[in-house]
Order: structure tokens, then sequence, then C-alpha cells
């Protein structure tokens, strides 16, 4: 746990230093006033007590008292401040890590868990964090300096005492055991819900139409119910050793005061030291149960940041030489690729592709068409082979420097819950206005933009819910347009759209394409006819490649598959 939380801390040093400085203060000021309250009672036994020495005492625990509010004030101020500081700089330190790796994490791990990493786990941290430490690092400094109080009246009443806090750890060790094992259970728990109510929520309208909503929804039910007994766990389960551990500390009290009147029934101690360790013995233990208490609630928040440095612990994406490329061919060579544990998706791919050229993939359902064109994109890398721009290796370069190349247009297109305007302004966030609004021209944006409430300034809705399928996808063209990348991948770009406007896309697709390198997947194959190659593949193996005059005379698989489409061209529903 102190190995996480100096990890934590080396994101904002200086801040961290200044909290803690402020807290060790506030824990002198927190114990300080028991000196005075010994020489207090010391001096009304004295037989003849000054009366002025005694008021001053008084006027100067008050001083204390006033000193230790504005120090608490300051304290609690810093402590937030510290805890702010360092939650935003790890969201920050998360959110740059997340975007530097592979997308095949985002694949092998629930997008809810990343979620409730960055937002659940991290604001736990935060609540616990900001409340814990602090009170924490008080306790702890008036402890120390209590107990040398007491030893300095009595070293054996005060070894007493100070002998019932290993005891109690004991019992705290055992809820710390016990904390951790349901808390880890109750952090998957939790987000199992995060999980499951994404799906309930993305998949809505399917769930209504099925009858599915509510307690129907059984997998949302089950994790609510899950969540609610993982709760239950973590907070019943290690209480008892908590309960025990304070009892303990009473016993040992209790035991201290009858030894401290035995001891002063023997003569060997006075009545000032057996009165002070019947009041200030007691309160020694005060901020010792705040220790222990809160050191179980850290643990749970432990949990919660090893989560947080699991997530950035995972190998980035090389960051390359920063090489570039002499030109825009996109070559692979012997390209062998599997997602995760699976089976390889692409068998000793090789292709290339030239500048100012177009190359269309085609083939059956999960022969590798989507996947070549992400792996151009450097969404994942490759196990064998390469993938080279211009002659060199994507692997050579930074993520960022492919991206910059590429101008993508997919069959799903996402976009933001802001305005249609800054969705295509996304493509080249420094564009001006004027190339802003020609882009939506020619992706037709403005045919519908202009009939919505504040046309392109419109919202498009979370993932562009507010509006049709053809609207994104031209909105996406229109974005990959503003980009004017030189190298574009296309997949199925006009699947969403209705023959009238599939017609002005396929217009705006020409323009988008014009002088570059062009890889574009495609179901229909008469879309393709014109592409400089064609890649035919199946199960991950290139089949055929040729022009679609060579692929047609060939009979083979594009042959095959081109006669499929051409009889399945005016199909109807018998009723």
């Amino acid at each position: 746990m102190i190995k996480n939380l100096f990890f934590v801390f080396k994101t904002a040093p200086q801040v961290v230093r200044k909290s803690i400085l402020l807290e060790l203060f506030h824990g002198v000021l927190i114990a300080v006033p028991t000196g005075f309250l010994l020489l207090i009672i010391q001096e009304l036994f004295t037989g003849n007590p000054d009366k002025q020495r005694l008021w001053s005492f008084v006027w100067l625990m008050s001083g204390l008292l006033l000193i230790q509010f504005f120090v608490a004030a300051k304290t609690i101020v810093n402590s937030n401040l510290m805890t702010y500081t360092l939650s935003t700089g790890l969201r920050i330190r998360l959110g740059n890590h997340l975007q530097r790796l592979s997308m095949g994490v985002f694949k092998e791990r629930d997008p809810g868990d990343l979620a409730s990493v960055v937002l659940q786990d991290v604001a736990n941290f935060e609540m616990i964090f900001g409340h814990t430490i602090g009170n924490m690092a008080s306790a702890l400094f008036a402890t120390v300096i209590l107990s040398v109080f007491l030893l300095f009246t009595d070293w054996r009443l005060a070894l007493f005492l100070l002998l019932a806090l290993p005891v109690a750890w004991g019992m705290i060790r055992i809820a710390n055991y016990l904390i951790v094992s349901q808390g880890e259970k109750h952090v998957q728990a939790r987000n199992q819900i995060g999980a499951r109510f994404l799906e309930y929520v993305q998949g809505i309208r399917h769930i209504k139409s099925f009858g599915m909503t509510g307690k129907s929804f059984v997998s949302l039910d089950n994790a609510l119910n899950d969540f609610r007994k993982a709760s239950i766990r973590t907070e019943v389960i290690p209480g008892p050793m908590v309960v025990t551990a304070g009892l303990i500390l009473e016993v040992f009290f209790l035991l201290m005061a009858g030894l401290a009147v035995t001891f002063f029934a023997q003569g060997s101690l006075s009545a000032p030291a057996l009165i002070t360790f019947l009041i200030v013995g007691y309160r020694l233990y005060e901020p010792t149960k705040i220790i222990l208490v809160d050191y179980v609630i850290l643990r749970y928040m432990n949990i919660s940041m090893e989560r947080v440095i699991e997530v950035l612990n995972i190998k980035e994406q090389p960051a390359g030489k920063r090489l570039k490329p002499k030109d825009f061919t996109v070559a692979f060579e012997h390209v062998s690729f599997g997602y995760q544990q699976e089976k390889n998706v692409l068998n000793d791919v090789t292709f290339q592709v030239q500048p100012n050229s177009m190359m269309a993939l085609v083939g059956p359902s999960g022969s590798g068409k989507t996947t070549i064109t992400a792996l151009i994109a450097r969404f994942w890398d490759v196990q064998q082979g390469s993938v080279k721009i211009g002659g060199v290796d994507v692997k050579d370069m930074e993520p960022a420097q492919v991206y910059g190349l590429m101008s993508e247009v997919f069959q799903e297109v996402y976009l933001f819950d802001d305005t249609i305007y800054n969705n295509i302004l996304f493509g080249r966030p420094g564009a001006q206005e004027e190339e802003v609004i020609k882009a939506a021209d020619l992706a037709q944006v403005l045919d519908f933009a202009w009939e919505l409430p504040g046309g392109l300034h419109a919202k498009a809705g979370e993932g562009g819910n507010l509006l049709s399928g053809g609207q994104k996808q031209r909105i996406s063209i229109a974005r990959a347009l503003l980009k004017d990348a030189p190298i574009v991948l296309l997949d199925e770009a006009t699947a969403s759209l209705d023959p009238e406007n599939e017609i002005h896309i396929q217009k705006a697709i020409q323009e988008l394409v014009r002088n570059k390198t062009v890889i574009v997947v495609a179901h229909k194959l008469s879309t393709i006819q014109h592409a400089d190659q064609i890649l035919v593949l199946k199960e991950g193996e290139v089949q055929e490649r040729g022009t679609h005059e060579k692929l047609i005379g060939n009979e083979g698989l594009y042959h095959h598959l081109w006669k499929i489409q051409q009889q399945s061209g005016g199909w109807k529903i018998k009723h």
C-alpha cells in the first residue's frame, strides 16, 4: 500500500510535502495542550498552587486552540487541494496512456471495466484519500506526542497502555485480509453493474422489442443483486474485527486504571500522575481508534489504486523513431495476425498499393478485410511480417504519425455528443469555418443540416443517436474530407444510405479519394469494378488478385460472389 501511495505522490510532490507538513503541525497542536493539562494537574497538587501560573496555562491552551482552528482550516483546504491535484493528474495520465495502447487492449478488456478504473476507482481514491490520510497523519502525530508525555510521567503505565496497540493491530490485520478479499469481489460486482447497464442502455431498442425490460433483463438484475450482496459482505465481514480492536483498547485502559490505583496504594505513583493517566490515558486511544478504522478503509482504497496502476502498467505500443515515409505506398509483407489467443485471422498476406491508386478488398464475412484496414491504421501491431508505408515499417513510426496519414470512413460511425459542426471539425481542429462548410457541402451534410434547429450547430447526440445512419455516414465522410489525409480507408462507406443519397455520396467519395492511396472494403462488388486491383480473401488468405475483368474471367471465388449478387439483385418478399 505504501508503494502505491508513493506512486501517486510522485505526480505532485510539492503539494504532497506541503500537506504533510501541515498535518504534522496540526497533530502537534492537537497533542500539545495535553502537556499543559499535565502541568495544571501538577500545579494543583503542589499544596499552594500559583493562580497566576494556572491562568497562564489556561491562556496558552486557549491561544493554541485558536491557532489550531486556523491551522485545521488550512489543513483541510490543502488536503483537498492535494487530493484533487493528485486525482486530476491520475486521470490525465490514464487518458494519455489509454490513447497510446493497442486496440487489442480494448478488445481484451471490458470497456465498462476501463471506464470504471478512470471514473470510479479514481473517485474512490478522491473520497477516501481526501478524508482518511489527513485524519491518520494527525492522529499518528498526536499519539506519538501523547505517548512521550505519558512516558515522562510514568514509564510503567505508559508502556502498558502502548502494549495494547500491537494486540489491536493483530485484529486489524485480520480485518485487512477480509477487506481485501471481499473488496476485490465488491469491485468486480461494481464493474459488472457498469458493463451490464451500458449493455442495457445501448441495446434498449432491442430489449424493449422483445419485452425484456426491468427484471426481465436477467444479466442486469443478477449484477445488481450480486452487487448488493457484495456490498453487505464488504461492510459486515470485517466489522467484528474492527469492533474487537476497539474493545481491546477499552479493556487495556481499564486494566491500566486498576494497575495505576494499585501503584498509588503502594506509594509508587503520585496522585497527580494517577489523575493524569486516568484523564490523558484514555485520550491516548482516541487518535489510535481513528487510525485503526481509517486504515481498514485505506486498504479498500488500495484495491482501487492497484487497479489504476495495473492499467498504467499495460505496455504501450512502441513509439517508433519518427521515420518519414518516402511516399504513400501501402505494403503488406508476409503478414500473419490473430486477435488475443485466437487462431490467425490473416495468414501470410502480401500486397502493395501504389500512390494514387485504389485497391479493393472483397470476400466472405470473417475473411480478414476489416482487419487489414485496422492493421494499416496501426490499431494493432502484426505478430509476423510487416506493414509498411512508403517503405517504412509502421512500427518505426509513432502511432500519432501513422494516424495523421489516414482518413477513415467505416461502416460503424461514432459521433461525439457535440454539434454537427464540431464533429466535422474533429477531422482537422485547426480548420477555418469556410473549409468545414465546404467539406459539409461536398459530403451532402448541408442538405439535411439546414433543416435542423441550429443547422450545422445542431446537436448530434451521444454516438450520433439524434441522427439517422445515413446522416452520420455523411458527417463521417465530411470529417475525412476535411482531414484530407494522403491514405484513405473505406469500409463499406455507403452501406447505411438509401439509393437516392448513395448517388450523391458516391460523388463525395470520388472527391475524397482523388489523388490518394485508397483501400476499400467492399461488399457491393458493383462499386469497385474500376479498382486498380482487387484482393479476394477467404479465411485470412489471398485467394485471387487482379482487376474486375481478369477476376471475372478466372471464374473463381470473385466470379462466384459476383454471380450471386447479380442473382440477388431483384429478390422479393413473398406473402
